[in-house]
């Protein structure tokens, strides 16, 4: 299976640099912006300022608002939309999807109310069957990966023939992507790092240091793992790039979102104030956040950091008594 003609489906940050990273690949790529705007400035220009600035963009890559047109011969489609939104888009151009075609989820989320991973999402809408849909996740800052500094991957797929084909086709010389059949492991580690990221956001906040940073990082992927295992997920997948790799990344990073917008409430911004401060955009683990506590509420997983950044993003709990109750929890074995 040779994957050739590759529609993207949102012009945002990641959706652009994966775009890009096909490109660079010798994929023929289309890219669907919802902005008119921004469509024709990476036709015309080569240029995406409102979410990549600074990066000039291959010229094979086009964009259209069209998504009929984006879709139109694409041998596999990317969806590149926010999770919250992931659904409600998909179910537009779910009629206008090839028959067959390889559906890559990139969004790192859980949906608020269903608690479904986005695989589950897409499957359901464009209903096919679930090994028609591959995710790509692992310590892929966007801006870096744009730029073309060396980053690794993890496409996982129940199809192995798919995950390979979406590997071949997006490998280039900056990028390396490895394949793996754990789509639960991989797409919970992505979104339990965006809620691990916003903690060591808030503690950076605060004023604390590295050690605090660490062990927010560890304690937080044990959080992971035990969701991971109640869930079904191959326990080695968190020691990986889905796990680990996209987890120290995205809580080290000043380019992480997340931890950028977990910084603002520990220095004691509102939930309010920190999304004025960043344009209106809110960081995915705010809403994640949420989702994830409940599905470990689900599965009786205890999710200590979670429901800490849950009730400091939606309940105004001050951090600093988020601090205090994660270090007067109960004194216990580390593997328990």
């Amino acid at each position: 299976m040779e994957l050739q003609r590759i529609a993207v489906l949102g012009a945002g940050s990641w959706g652009t640099t994966f775009a890009k990273v096909l490109a660079d690949a010798g994929r023929d790529v289309v890219v669907w912006a919802r902005r008119p705007d921004v469509a024709d400035e990476i036709n015309n220009q080569r240029l995406n300022h409102a979410y990549v600035p600074g990066i000039r963009l291959p010229e094979s890559l086009r964009a259209t608002t069209d998504p009929r047109l984006a879709l139109d011969g694409a041998e596999a489609v990317v969806l590149g939309v926010p999770s919250q939104t992931l659904r409600a888009n998909l179910a537009e151009w779910r009629e206008l999807l090839p028959a067959d075609v390889t559906l890559v989820s990139l969004a790192k989320g859980i949906e608020l109310g269903t608690g479904k991973r986005m695989s589950e999402v897409v499957a359901e809408v464009a209903q096919v069957s679930s090994d028609r849909v591959a995710v790509v996740s692992g310590p892929n800052l966007a801006m870096e990966i744009a730029a073309q500094q060396p980053t690794a991957t993890v496409v996982a797929c129940t199809d192995h023939e798919r995950a390979t084909a979406v590997q071949r086709a997006s490998a280039n010389g900056y990028f390396r992507p490895y394949t793996i059949t754990d789509v639960v492991g991989c797409e919970l580690g992505g979104a339990c790092k965006n809620v691990i990221a916003l903690a060591c956001g808030i503690a950076h906040g605060m004023g604390f240091g590295d050690n605090t940073m660490a062990s927010l990082i560890t304690r937080g992927l044990a959080e992971t793992a035990r969701l991971g295992a109640a869930l079904g997920a191959d326990p080695l997948t968190f020691a990986g790039l889905a796990g680990l790799g996209d987890l120290v990344a995205t809580c080290s990073s000043p380019l992480s979102r997340n931890r950028s917008f977990g910084a603002r409430l520990g220095k004691g911004e509102t939930l309010a104030q920190a999304q004025e401060a960043t344009h209106g955009q809110v960081a995915e683990g705010v809403k994640s956040c949420t989702s994830i506590r409940e599905l470990g509420a689900a599965h009786g997983v205890d999710m200590p950091i979670a429901d800490g950044v849950h009730r400091v993003c939606h309940e105004s709990l001050d951090p600093r008594q988020m601090a205090a109750e994660l270090l007067g929890r109960a004194q216990k074995a580390e593997r328990s």
